[in-house]
């Protein structure tokens, strides 16, 4: 009885794991898919139909119903390294990072532009 509830849980918990890495994977892909393609270019990170198939492999063995566990995990590893690495350095190709795209200059204090005064 007790191992029945013990087992069950433990399937709760993986389920509910399996669920946030799919969707993990799946917001790679498409935060990915929503990118410019000079970007990626620009920003030496790949090509952008690259990580489109690795993010989008990615989702599709989250999906699959039997279980091949390294390739999740490989997958998620993916996804890291995407949203770790790859996105940001696209946002800040494309001015999509803090400040509103605004690109500060090496004259800027900590409140906005030196003018010297002026």
């Amino acid at each position: 009885m007790v191992d029945e509830v013990l087992v069950q849980g433990f399937h709760n918990l993986l389920s509910w794991v399996s669920l946030g890495v799919l969707l993990f994977t799946a917001f790679a892909f498409a935060d990915a898919a929503f990118r410019r393609e000079d970007a990626y270019r620009a920003a030496d990170k790949q090509t952008k139909p690259f990580w489109l198939i690795v993010l989008g492999l990615a989702v599709v063995v989250n999906l699959l119903p039997i279980g091949l566990f390294f390739l999740v995990i490989i997958g998620l590893i993916a996804a890291i390294v995407y949203l770790v690495d790859v996105r940001p350095a696209i946002k800040q190709i494309s001015g999509g990072g803090r400040g509103g795209g605004r690109r500060g200059s090496s004259s800027d204090g900590p409140y906005g532009p030196y003018n010297g005064g002026r």
